[in-house]
């Protein structure tokens, strides 16, 4: 097909404000600019794309959040001449690609903005006229196997026939800044791609348990940041080491082993605040789903969380791991995270799975907890 642009639709974007409109579209534009190279124009609500390299762009485009759908389009003048012109060569090459034969039932669908001498239906039965001129295939207006479409703007006219779906969200980098607990395995990378795609800047913080894990879990981590960039182009993932296996020797030496589990995790949220008010990051995100391991049943959950004031976001509570699996295998991390990394040997045999705040409290004490952590903090690293 001889397509000279990409037209990009947005969704929720238009409900806003113009002025809070008018921004989103702007990160909009400069996140689709830093995923490939283009030129970008905004024109009421839609957004204009001329890739350098067609291909490329329609390929890419695919993850950029913001991007409700988008359409690989032939652009030509609004005036019969024109259309009939530039929609009798499209209609050719959808022949000869075997897209339209003689019994494609097919429907024209027309929308204008602006002031024409023409109406909308009638553009429409007109390209059909053109469309017929070519090949005699049947018209179908209710249950069409191809709809064409002819969408004109003022002096210009679009004409393409796919619309294909993108990812949908907010434009990365619109909705403030997380800190997202980050480890090698399923679920937290798909935490960090559903926040991601709500808008939120992304800070990723890993929890090197060694010598409680081997050095295969922070690779794995390192991919996994690497593959999710894929989606934070203009915005790309900041990323933070700490060295948790001190802090977990002091709770395993000083605390009932079985609470091990929900101390690690109590530790995780209360270090990632720290870095959060460090950074100017506005919440927590981790990648919990009820019920789905030890540290995540409700009473563990709210045992874990005390102490700490920010808001701890987990954008998958009510997915179960079928939902969660399906995320990770279209994103790309599945693999990465499915590699054995010989897992945590700090997990008790028997875990702490019913934690009532008092006896989370003694722990804490027990360990010296604030101690504990701040020792922890002091090693964080730096590894972008």
């Amino acid at each position: 097909m001889n397509y000279d642009l990409i037209i990009a639709r947005y969704g929720e974007i238009g409900l806003k404000s113009p002025k809070i409109r008018s921004r989103f579209e702007r990160k909009l534009v400069k996140n689709i600019k830093a995923t490939f190279e283009c030129d970008v124009e905004r024109n009421q609500g839609r957004i204009y794309i001329h890739p350098a390299d067609f291909d490329d762009g329609v390929e890419k485009l695919n993850r950029v959040f913001g991007v409700v759908s988008y359409s690989p389009a032939t652009s030509t003048k609004t005036t019969y001449e024109d259309i009939d012109e530039t929609l009798g060569s499209y209609v050719e090459d959808l022949i000869e690609e075997g897209v339209l034969d003689e019994n494609t039932k097919f429907a024209i669908k027309c929308r204008r903005v602006g002031t024409h001498d023409f109406t909308s239906q009638e553009m429409a039965a007109h390209c059909g006229g053109v469309v017929r001129g070519k090949i005699m295939a049947p018209v179908d207006l209710t249950n069409p196997d191809l709809t064409i479409f002819v969408e004109i703007r003022e002096g210009d006219a679009y004409i393409f026939h796919e619309k294909i779906k993108g990812p949908g969200g907010l434009p990365l980098g619109t909705q403030g800044k997380v800190v997202v607990l980050l480890s090698s395995g399923i679920d937290s990378p798909v935490a960090a791609y559903m926040m991601m795609k709500r808008g939120c800047e992304v800070v990723a913080l890993h929890c090197n348990n060694d010598p409680f894990s081997g050095p295969k879990v922070t690779e794995n981590f390192n991919a996994l940041v690497d593959q999710l960039n894929i989606y934070a182009q203009g915005v790309p993932i900041q990323k933070r080491i700490i060295d948790y296996g001190e802090y977990l020797q002091t709770a395993k030496d000083n605390a009932p082993e079985k609470m091990t589990c929900v101390l690690c995790k109590s530790g995780m949220y209360r270090i990632a605040e720290k870095l959060a008010l460090k950074l100017g990051a506005d919440a927590i995100v981790d990648g919990s789903s009820v019920g789905q391991v030890a540290s995540q049943t409700l009473s563990n959950i709210l045992a874990t969380r005390y102490g700490v004031d920010m808001p701890i976001l987990s954008p998958l509570i009510g997915l179960d791991k079928e939902e969660i699996t399906e995320i990770a295998k279209r994103i790309g991390t599945f693999e990465i995270s499915k590699i054995d990394d010989g897992g945590c040997s700090a997990v008790p045999k028997y875990p702490e799975t019913r934690a009532d705040l008092d006896r989370v409290k003694k722990a804490c004490e027990d360990m010296n907890q604030d101690e504990a952590i701040e020792k922890a903090f002091e090693k964080i690293r730096k590894l972008d």
